[in-house]
């Protein structure tokens, strides 16, 4: 007999109960417990890398920092109306190229190695607020492996001590040490890895960026003082 039961357990809604998360919750709080005190630097570490992956995302933006088009809107209006401070404050807000643009216009009376100086100067103080942050994500891609491995120095003691000779075998201690050596390595590597990678994906993103603002920097200087038109 052909059954139709796969026809009447689609058409019912599936309902979600909170017993589910709460189940989830106990987990994650019973791998806490498992993992030992140590494992608290590693989750500390973890939160700080989220945050700063997460606004380093947002701020990192090619959109944010080398808008398209900007160098030419900025030529343009130079040459209907010249550099006004409503121009020079509009390009600083702008966005880090605009900063290094508007010290370049700021001198634009100047000759080229002055404006040229001018914007070495902003563009190593761009370079050096867009590498915030990436400094502290690489010490917790470097860090959190060695906190890792000192939860498991620290499991690994509490194994031992539970194999004392005068106290005899305990398994109940036995067991925890274990789980503090094994979660604390694992958790170690599971923050150090995405750290990692964004830490590289962002430190080649602010390079590229460096060069790519003195590549237009160049064009600026090379415009205002008729080399290039």
């Amino acid at each position: 007999m052909h059954t139709s039961f796969g026809l009447r357990a689609s058409g019912r809604k599936a309902k979600v109960t909170p017993f589910f998360a709460l189940a989830d919750l106990r987990s994650m709080l019973a791998i806490l417990q498992a993992a030992g005190w140590p494992i608290y630097t590693i989750l500390f570490a973890s939160i700080v890398a989220v945050a700063i992956i997460i606004e380093r995302a947002i701020s990192l933006r090619r959109s944010q920092v080398l808008p398209e088009g900007l160098l030419a809107l900025t030529v343009q209006e130079y040459k209907q109306s010249g550099v006004t401070a409503d121009m020079l404050s509009r390009l600083q807000a702008n966005s880090p190229l605009g900063r290094v643009l508007a010290a370049g216009m700021k001198n634009v009376k100047s000759s080229r190695e002055i404006m040229k100086e001018s914007i070495e100067e902003t563009g190593r103080a761009v370079a050096h607020d867009l590498d915030r942050f990436l400094t502290t994500l690489g010490t917790i891609a470097t860090a959190a492996p060695l906190l890792g491995l000192f939860g498991t120095v620290v499991g690994m003691i509490e194994l031992f001590g539970a194999q004392a000779p005068a106290n005899g075998s305990n398994p109940a201690a036995l067991a925890h040490g274990i789980s503090v050596a094994l979660y604390n390595t694992a958790f170690g590597i599971v923050v150090a890895v995405p750290a990692l990678v964004f830490y590289r994906h962002f430190r080649s993103s602010v390079d590229s960026f460096v060069v790519e603002m003195e590549q237009q920097a160049i064009k600026l200087v090379e415009v205002i003082h008729g080399e290039r038109g």
